[in-house]
């Protein structure tokens, strides 16, 4: 972001010369020099001098000028009306954005117009449906830290939602902020932004926000004693700055700036939720895809989301991303996702029902900002309405949880009753223009709209009568909104104008007319329509803030809707794909035909396969070819424990599951190039964490480690990797390896095994049937999977020759074992009769700058160093 947008040093030197609006513009720059101030002059939010050039530029406008007796200054201006995808376009680029508002009424000051910022859009703190951008938690989050301590507080001011924790392990601390996934952040004094990855803009803010005593009253504000409510002071310095800072975004620090809709603020503990860090989020999936393949991009989410509503959608993500570990909580979701899988019409009629559902938990957060209009009070009520229908669908249910929610399902009748008389059916969208308030809810308005409307009836009869008592057939009346009502008579029956009539314009080929009667009728239209439209704004403006009181109730209802939507959801895709309630309670994990619920979606035919770990067989090693399904495989197998623990059935035939703490995933790597790390050291740092973090209640799968470096290097990694996990963490663990070496640890530790995936040779070509077998596969099959993937001819005849060396009659047999018969000694001791011939093969071997060599180049450098060896 530009370093200043305000005034330049020259005009800031003569402030006292600028003119009173220039020097309230610049006044506001400094005041708010964090942002970009958008300053409204009638219909426009105008910017100046450097910020105007800033604005004309990402927003693709034109740069104009503005000309005063103090000088001449850039400008570009955005239409109010149209100001959201403008000031979409300048969040993305980096910037805060003030809105400067006139907060007096230009026709009723003499003199400049005062404005005040009204708000701050910022990435975390966005309100408006149009930059929010789906139904998604947009959160800002708040880092404090004392000693070893740190709090972490996140916010969501579109909706409420507002957590806390706290802990002493600073690994932690990302975890949690890769599960929330803030847009947004502020950071204590102690603390390190470096926490926030690049996708977070960390904004600077008052440090003073942070000090425990103003974090502590802060609080207490709203929630009452933080002693109550937070375990830990950390927490509460957390909790009070970010409610400082959502206090700031919305124009300052006083009364009007406090978020009354926060009614409730949840503490918990990172260890009451599976963690699954950005890595695996990433790797498995969930939410976004890391390849293009596959019809359109599906993830987890995607899968699994048949929810009718926004407010389901952000919960499933919710749910998704904080699976539980409590297993009584886990089994009372899965209870009520059998009962509705089961009850087809029940499920559907639930389905219907939420389909009308708005989204509660923003209409109720714009109701209590006072940013409500009235075709929002009419959505919330529209959604009230249906709430009796979703109650009584759940009449029959017998699942605790389902009897729970519909206990919970408050239609709030007192607010429903008050809408539906106060605000007409199809209001208005601006609210200061009247028809808004319903017939019959406030007497004064009716008199004033009853005046209004026998004053125009009185017009429209006017036309008939004055044809009638002048003679003059084509004798007109009409309005203008500027010269008002009229009587237009052509120049040919100009004679015939009687002498009351009073000339008020003059035209082509007419002239119009008022007389007495008329202008009065018109004074008496014009002043009730503006006493009912000022009316009608009060009137509206009560029941706003009555039913902003209700926010609570509102709030609780949008929770007990978004829960049933994700049951009814899990429950759909349940029914329709055969999905199969887990029992939780097994000591390890036990799949019968298990299915990957994004790949069986997007493939015509998906092999389901077992996976078996128990405290016996805790560590698999996985051979055989690319593509062969390795990855998917060990994805499937996370996935079910995820969905299980999310309460969602799964995608097998039978599953028996333990309880998982946290799924690690080292699958796949890139560069860090301008940090300096290469992919063999990211996959090294990421496995550093799985070795110190997991354990023995973790899943961990491992996708090739050791491919980054020189093959005797990377199996020795992946070898004392293995052991590791197996020895000293008893971790359940799926290792995919191409070491086939590695698969001689199944022979030295007890609880690890093997498992390859079933190919063939037919025709010369490589047969991927995908399916899982005992034991360890007996090639990887490099050379023809390369010629799948289209590598010329060429190049894969010559890689064939250089493979099969002396023996180029010899076939490798698909599916032959290696031999884990032989003991360890007797595997070590033939590679020592090689040792002498060896040792110069490798030392040539050191000194090959892999980096530098081309594909060929590589091929032909590995004939020559088997040849040696041979």
């Amino acid at each position: 972001m530009d370093a200043a947008l305000g005034p330049p040093e020259s005009m800031a030197e003569r402030a006292g010369d600028l003119t009173p609006m220039m020097s309230q513009y610049f006044e506001l720059t400094r005041e708010y020099d964090d942002s970009l101030v958008l300053f409204q002059v009638g219909d426009f939010y105008e910017a100046f001098c450097d910020a105007a050039e800033v604005v004309a530029r990402i927003c693709e406008i034109t740069l104009t000028k503005r000309e005063d007796s103090t000088g001449t200054y850039p400008m570009a201006g955005i239409p109010i009306d149209n100001a959201e995808s403008y000031v979409e376009r300048l969040l993305e680029s980096g910037y805060r954005v003030a809105i400067a508002d006139q907060i007096e009424d230009p026709e009723e000051v003499s003199g400049v117009v005062d404005r005040a910022v009204t708000r701050i859009i910022t990435p975390g703190t966005l309100t408006e449906d149009e930059l929010l951008g789906g139904a998604d938690n947009n959160y800002v989050a708040s880092l404090a830290r004392e000693g070893d301590r740190f709090g972490l507080a996140l916010l969501d001011v579109s909706t409420g939602d507002f957590y806390a924790t706290s802990t002493d392990a600073e690994a932690t601390v990302g975890d949690e902020i890769s599960r929330f996934a803030p847009a947004e952040a502020i950071v204590g004094p102690e603390a390190s932004a470096d926490h926030f990855g690049g996708d977070c803009m960390v904004t600077p803010h008052d440090a003073r926000t942070f000090e425990r005593a103003t974090a502590s009253d802060r609080v207490a504000e709203y929630f009452g004693d933080p002693e109550r409510l937070l375990a830990d002071p950390v927490e509460v310095r957390a909790c009070g700055a970010l409610l400082a800072y959502a206090e700031y975004t919305r124009g300052g620090a006083e009364e009007s700036a406090r978020l009354e809709y926060l009614n409730h603020l949840t503490r918990y503990d990172p260890r009451e939720y599976m963690v699954l860090d950005a890595v695996a989020l990433d790797s498995l999936e969930v939410f976004d895809r890391r390849t293009v393949t596959g019809p359109e991009g599906l993830t987890l989410v995607d899968a699994v989301d048949e929810t009718a509503s926004a407010l389901g959608r952000r919960e499933l993500t919710a749910w998704l991303r904080r699976p539980l570990i409590d297993r009584e909580r886990i089994s009372a979701r899965h209870a009520a996702v059998g009962e509705l899988s089961r009850a087809v019409q029940t499920r559907e009629r639930l389905h219907d029902r939420l389909t009308e559902v708005y989204d509660l938990e923003r209409l109720i957060s714009r109701v209590a900002r006072g940013r409500a209009t009235a075709r929002d009070l009419r959505s919330l009520t529209d959604t009230l309405d249906v709430v009796p229908e979703v109650r009584e669908a759940l009449s029959d249910a017998e699942a605790d949880l389902l009897v729970d929610l519909r206990e919970r399902l408050d239609d709030c009748p007192e607010v429903r009753e008050l809408i539906g008389d106060a605000i007409q059916p199809d209001p208005a969208q601006k609210l200061t223009e009247g028809g808004i308030i319903a017939e019959g809810y406030d007497d004064t308005l009716d008199d004033l709209r009853g005046t209004e409307r026998d004053g125009k009836a009185w017009i429209d009869d006017l036309e008939q009568r004055e044809r009638e008592r002048t003679g003059i057939d084509s004798l007109k009346v009409g309005h203008t909104s500027v010269h008002g009502y009229y009587i237009e008579v052509t120049d040919p029956n100009l004679d015939a104008v009687p002498d009351e009539y009073t000339r008020r314009q003059t035209l082509k080929n007419s002239e119009r007319f008022v007389t007495p009667e008329l202008r009065e009728r018109e004074e008496s239209i014009i002043a009730a329509e503006q006493r009912a439209d000022d009316r009608e704004y009060e009137l509206f403006v009560d029941v706003r803030e009555t039913v902003a009181g209700e926010a609570e109730r509102v709030q609780d209802l949008a929770a007990a809707l978004s829960e049933l939507d994700v049951l009814v959801a899990f429950a759909t895709v349940a029914a329709e794909h055969g999905y199969t309630r887990p029992e939780m309670d097994a000591s390890g994990i036990r799949i019968e035909d298990g299915r990957h619920p994004v790949v069986e979606r997007t493939e015509s035919s998906f092999v389901p396969n077992d996976a078996v770990f128990d405290p016996d067989n805790r560590v698999a090693v996985i051979t055989g070819p690319n593509m062969s399904g390795k990855s998917t495989y060990m994805r499937q197998v996370a996935l079910i424990v995820l969905l299980a623990q999310a309460g969602s059935f799964v995608p097998a035939d039978d599953a028996q599951l333990r309880i998982v703490d946290r799924v690690f995933t080292r699958v796949g790597a890139s560069d860090d190039i301008a940090g300096g790390r290469s992919t063999f050291m990211i996959e090294m740092t990421e496995l550093a964490e799985i070795l110190d973090s997991a354990t023995a209640d973790s899943l961990v799968l491992l996708d090739e480690v050791g491919r980054g470096t020189s093959t005797t290097d990377g199996l020795a990694i992946a070898r004392a990797v293995t052991e590791f996990l197996h020895d000293e963490v008893g971790a359940t663990t799926l290792f995919a390896t191409h070491h086939h070496e590695l698969t001689a640890v199944a022979e030295d530790r007890e609880g690890v095994f093997n498992r390859h995936f079933r190919t063939r040779q037919e025709g010369g070509e490589v047969v991927f049937e995908h399916a899982v077998e005992p034991g360890a596969a007996a090639a990887s099959y490099g050379v023809e999977v390369a010629g799948v993937a289209g590598v010329a001819d060429p190049v894969v005849d010559r890689a064939s020759e250089l493979l099969e060396g002396e023996q180029p009659g010899e076939q490798r047999e698909a599916d032959a074992p290696v031999d884990t018969e032989a003991t360890p000694d007797e595997r070590t001791n033939g590679h020592r009769e090689r040792e002498g011939d060896a040792a110069a093969v490798a030392e040539r071997l050191r000194a090959v700058n892999v980096a530098e060599l081309t594909p060929i180049e590589a091929l032909n450098t590995l004939a020559e160093l088997q040849s040696e060896l041979e």
